[in-house]
């Protein structure tokens, strides 16, 4: 790794951030947006000294609405446009704003809100249609050839799919027959993605801000992706799974994780010269400025379950492409801007993998006090520079939750394993536990890790209710959202404290 490549990924430089997905941001419309409430958390993170605003993958959500199970691995979420500023652009009427109902604000509604948005959407794509040519249509233009690349094929795949009702691709009745005027519309609808995407980056990057995506190392079946490229997956005649994705038993489920993404097919991605997977890294850095790549576990083995299997119990483990995939994204990319999730089984030879391409690994602070000894990875006297620490992630409970214990269902420990978990955690942190959130924060921040992250969820406070995720259960999962009352001055000014305490403010903060 050059100096370049550390610049791009910021190590040397000690930093925070703070995991929000954009689906949590409060709004009328029953899901987070682009919108204002999206530029006021930016200014949020700017006035507390937080340096970076990591979110989820941002592609159109699919099986039970997870980002991790995307239609698209390079198309943007139609559910996080901003309908307000369509309408500050004259695209929509103030009594089309007027006319859309006011939806839950505490939950996202994902059926009312598409159902919603998508109206707005066409309404605001036939507006502009029938409208005059001007520099929107060129930039349009300009936004299709550019794209083209995988637009084309999403388009047309999200236009068979409402064709055929919704059901997935090998359910398809009728494989052609897509209206020009909805293969439009669809092209349309992302360039609003796009583009409101595009301007909420520019602006956080002006006040000092970047942006962490989240690249998922697999796809979902049921998404453009697959569908368009059957060849680099292992698919079965009737393009079915032969073989999936998943992890075996761990500290989340007894049975294993079978996530169920098709798994690829890597002696013919290398035979491509991994183009396939370079196209999809270049989307992802034009959408963030670093990236954390999601599984890297599975980069060096993965694990294979039977396509037919109802569970994690029967995989193995495959060897992966290692060191030839890095070599070839290193060349085409100029550098890599990544964050290695290292999490979960881990072997030596994952970590000689990470370290030999000098990516920074990931600590989470609920797994330092599993056990009693000092050597653990997890425990912040242990922590190496380039590394980020998170008080937790998207997939564990809060910290506050997971203190308290009220979510254990969802996770393999014992109640007796909690409450020893919870007298380390104390004794380590001299803490009464009274402000046991903040005393992780503390923790992160206070550490040597370059960077240190934490949910909003942890830096408010909030409990079980407010977790994101369940690893292995099926529904209700990504949808917390926030109250825009919740972020009250003392929250922020207690943030900049810790951060210029530890040297994470930025200059003109210090």
């Amino acid at each position: 790794m050059n100096d370049n490549d550390a610049v791009q990924t910021g190590q040397g430089k000690r930093a925070s951030g703070i995991l929000l997905h954009p689906t949590s941001l409060p709004g009328r419309y029953g899901i987070g947006d682009l919108g204002d409430a999206a530029y006021s958390f930016a200014d949020f993170l700017a006035g507390s000294g937080v340096g970076i605003w990591q979110v989820l993958p941002l592609g159109p959500p699919g099986f039970g609405n997870s980002p991790y199970q995307s239609y698209s691995s390079m198309a943007g979420n139609p559910l996080l446009i901003s309908p307000d500023a369509l309408a500050m652009e004259g695209l929509l009427a103030a009594e089309d704003l007027a006319a859309a109902p006011v939806l839950d604000q505490d939950r996202v509604d994902y059926d009312t809100a598409a159902a919603v948005k998508w109206g707005l959407l066409r309404k605001a794509s036939a507006n502009f249609m029938a409208g005059e040519p001007g520099p929107l249509r060129s930039e349009f233009a300009g936004f299709c050839e550019r794209e083209k690349g995988w637009l084309d094929a999403f388009a047309e795949f999200a236009a068979l799919k409402e064709l055929n009702g919704g059901v997935g691709w090998t359910g398809w009745s009728a494989y052609s027959g897509a209206e020009p005027g909805e293969l439009l519309t669809q092209k349309f609808v992302q360039f609003l993605f796009f583009r409101q995407w595009e301007a909420l980056r520019k602006y956080c990057n002006t006040i000092g801000i970047r942006i962490m995506g989240d690249l998922p190392i697999f796809v979902a079946h049921d998404s453009a992706d697959v569908w368009a490229n059957p060849a680099l997956f292992d698919l079965d005649g009737g393009g079915l799974p032969k073989t999936v994705a998943g992890v075996p038993p761990d500290y989340f489920s007894e049975t294993g994780q079978r996530w169920g993404n098709p798994l690829y097919r890597w002696d013919v991605m290398e035979e491509t010269g991994y183009r396939w997977w370079i196209e999809r890294m270049r989307a992802s850095l034009r959408q963030a400025d670093l990236v954390r790549l999601d599984h890297f576990r599975g980069f060096e083995k993965f694990y294979e379950i039977p396509g037919g299997a109802v569970n994690a119990l029967k995989g193995r483990w495959v060897e992966g492409p290692g060191d030839r995939f890095f070599a070839a994204m290193a060349k085409a990319l100029g550098g890599l801007p990544f964050i290695a999730e290292d999490l979960g089984l881990i072997t030596p030879e994952v970590l000689a993998l990470r370290e030999r391409w000098q990516l920074p690994g990931m600590r989470v602070l609920q797994f330092a006090f599993v056990n009693e000894s000092a050597d653990d990875p997890f425990k912040p006297h242990n922590f190496v520079r380039n590394c980020v620490v998170y008080t937790g992630t998207h997939d564990n409970d809060t910290t506050l939750g997971w203190f308290r214990d009220t979510d254990s269902k969802s996770t393999t420990r014992t109640r007796e394993e909690a409450e020893a978990e919870r007298r380390r955690a104390l004794a380590y942190l001299d803490s009464d536990g009274s402000e046991i959130h903040w005393d992780f924060i503390r923790a992160a921040v206070s550490s040597v890790a370059d960077t240190a992250i934490f949910p909003l969820q942890d830096v408010l406070g909030l409990g079980s209710e407010a977790r994101m995720n369940v690893p292995a259960r099926a529904a209700n999962n990504w949808r917390w959202r926030f109250r825009e009352e919740m972020l009250e001055p003392g929250v922020g000014r207690r943030l900049l404290e810790l951060n210029r305490l530890y040297g994470r403010a930025p200059e003109r903060l210090q």
